[in-house]
């Protein structure tokens, strides 16, 4: 057990660290970073307890440390779940400018929540007390079954929804062809995005500094003033590119200089249109840079022959010398051979594996048959201490990518963003808080696919309590009922049935607004193509359809400065961002 341990804590360690390297923020205070990183490594670690839990059962070990460091990780993970991070992440939305104050608003936001919340819980146990007859003894295993039922069911459709679209995602993205309109798509629909956030934030920062202009320097609302001039120098000092366009000042838009609440509902204001510009900004540049890496590709791949099969990147110069060669050489074979053969290899392995967790979620309802492989495996090789783990770990690990990854998608368009380097605190901590509640159900259904010899109970499942006796108006056989249901709507998802029922109603006007959003998923969008194609006939980086918007003056200018030395290519890339986004204005002040 000990050496599982000794390979997947670190490996669960690292891959929190890359995770939030990649994803945080620059903004992002030092106690969010620990809270976060501490909640997600709780939450992993209980997917990592799920196999040593395995084995120690079959083998009738002692369960004596399983058992303590379950309670450890589950009960730390309730409690920044349900606590801590709440509190957090209202402290980090708020806009008051003492500690208490942003205290009294989290706790004000999350009261109602609470005392909802708590008056429900506390009458379903006096029921369960008066009509059942329920123990104390029994109440903490019913309560964590009634906490995780909401988790086991929408857990299943997420699952559902990730094992159908990841492995899908990866075979689309080995198509150039497809990969290339997709994220042409993304480019112009981003583009349009980052417009109106740089309009936003224009006009959060115009409505700040005429707020600070008429506002005399004896108000004693003058010193919350002082720290949004302050905070607002900062922002346009830390990035000079940044040039505001003017602003539209509404009727109540001098209304923010009456108290301190609505002091602070400016600095909030600012804040935020501050943050889901730079989001926007990064997430452009990011598409950006993966469409124009993905036409180095094409273009290597085609003209193979005529290069001497070096690679040819437009990002930076051909590398010299002799080991420069065999590194071009092999950066080509890689990025237009192997990389496109393995992608598709992934994914025909990632479809095995989800079609193996539906039929083993489809054969838990018939008593008496066993056509899980994960099964299977592990009760062939239960005399063998690590291949029964990582039988355990690897099915495991994969059902969680396929939740965590619906998650991310459906969260992102309602509820938070996660843009690399630019997520704020308040999605990190609401991503962490979702990350955590999930860990336990994704478990918990592993473990219903897994029939143990002699059928003993892990540690885990003893705690967690029974499903069916949290649901009992559903029957006793709801444990076994719902993933049925998840594996008919994961079969619908994979064959495309919404998307051609939203197809087949798409003139009816009550299903206009699905029928779009439908569109827009498909990455056939032929603006940002054209924006890219543009560039690549003018035999540069050029990022929009100037040619379109009838712009070719401007981007000309700029495009000289690639040539410029001293200039890199990410400043010219900045600097003609700015310029798209300043003719982006003017045809909409035509129009």
């Amino acid at each position: 057990m000990w050496v599982f341990y000794l390979i997947s804590l670190p490996f669960t360690i690292g891959m929190v660290g890359v995770t939030f390297w990649y994803f945080a923020g620059p903004d992002v205070p030092r106690y969010v970073r620990y809270t976060v990183g501490y909640t997600w490594f709780c939450s992993l670690s209980i997917i990592i307890l799920v196999p040593a839990d395995i084995w120690t059962t079959l083998s009738n070990h002692d369960k004596g440390q399983i058992s303590f460091f379950w309670s450890w990780s589950y009960w730390s993970t309730f409690l920044l779940t349900w606590v801590v991070v709440p509190i957090l992440q209202g402290y980090e939305d708020a806009g008051d400018f003492t500690m208490t104050e942003r205290l009294k608003t989290s706790a004000h936001a999350n009261l109602v929540f609470y005392l909802c919340v708590g008056a429900i819980g506390l009458v379903g146990l006096v029921l369960l007390i008066v009509v059942q007859e329920y123990r104390i003894g029994n109440i903490p295993g019913f309560a964590m079954a009634c906490s995780n039922t909401f988790g086991l069911v929408t857990g299943a459709f997420l699952l559902g929804f990730g094992l159908s679209e990841i492995p899908k995602g990866i075979w689309r993205s080995a198509d150039w062809t497809t990969h290339q309109k997709i994220l042409s798509h993304k480019v112009a629909k981003m583009a349009v995005k980052l417009d109106d956030a740089h309009q936003d934030f224009s006009n959060a920062i115009v409505v700040a500094q005429a707020t600070s202009k008429q506002m005399s320097k004896r108000d004693p609302l003058r010193p919350y003033m002082n720290v949004i001039d302050k905070m607002l120098s900062q922002m346009l000092s830390e990035d000079p590119s940044f040039k505001p366009q003017g602003g539209n000042l509404g009727e109540n838009d001098m209304d923010y200089d009456t108290d301190a609440k609505t002091m602070a509902a400016l600095r909030r204001q600012l804040e935020i249109a501050r943050e889901k510009y730079y989001r926007y900004k990064s997430e452009y540049m990011n598409f950006v840079t993966q469409a124009l890496e993905l036409e180095d590709t094409i273009k290597n791949f085609e003209h193979c022959n005529g290069t001497g099969w070096k690679y040819i990147s437009s990002f930076r110069p051909e590398r010299s010398g002799r080991l420069g060669s065999m590194l071009d050489t092999t950066e080509l074979i890689w990025r237009c051979v192997l990389a496109k053969q393995l992608q598709k290899v992934l994914a025909i392995l990632l479809g095995c594996m989800s079609a193996s967790i539906l039929l083993a979620e489809a054969t838990i309802l018939p008593n008496g048959v066993d056509l899980s492989l994960f099964s299977i495996l592990i009760n062939a090789m239960k005399k063998h201490e690590m291949p029964v783990q990582v039988a355990a770990f690897i099915p495991l690990m994969y059902m969680c990518m396929c939740t965590y990854y619906s998650l991310f998608k459906i969260g992102m368009l309602t509820f938070y963003s996660l843009t690399p380097r630019q997520t704020s605190s308040v999605s990190l901590l609401m991503i962490c808080s979702m990350v955590a509640r999930y860990a336990p159900p994704i478990s918990y259904n592993f473990l219903n696919l897994i029939h143990l010899e002699n059928g003993p109970k892990t540690i885990f499942e003893k705690r967690m309590g029974n499903i069916d006796d949290a649901v009992p108006f559903f029957g006793r056989s709801f444990n076994k009922i719902y993933p049925l249901i998840m594996v008919i709507y994961t079969l619908l998802i994979a064959s495309n049935f919404f998307d051609r029922v939203l197809s087949y109603f798409g003139n009816w006007k009550i299903f206009k607004f699905l029928s779009e959003e439908a569109d827009d998923l498909d990455g056939f969008d032929p603006s940002g193509l054209i924006i890219l194609q543009k560039g690549e006939a003018q035999n540069d980086f050029d990022f929009t359809s100037q040619n379109v918007l009838g712009l070719n003056k401007d981007i000309k200018l700029v495009n000289l400065l690639f040539h410029w030395p001293g200039i890199s290519r990410m400043q010219v890339w900045i600097l003609k961002l700015e310029t798209i986004l300043c003719s982006l204005k003017q045809n909409r002040r035509q129009d």
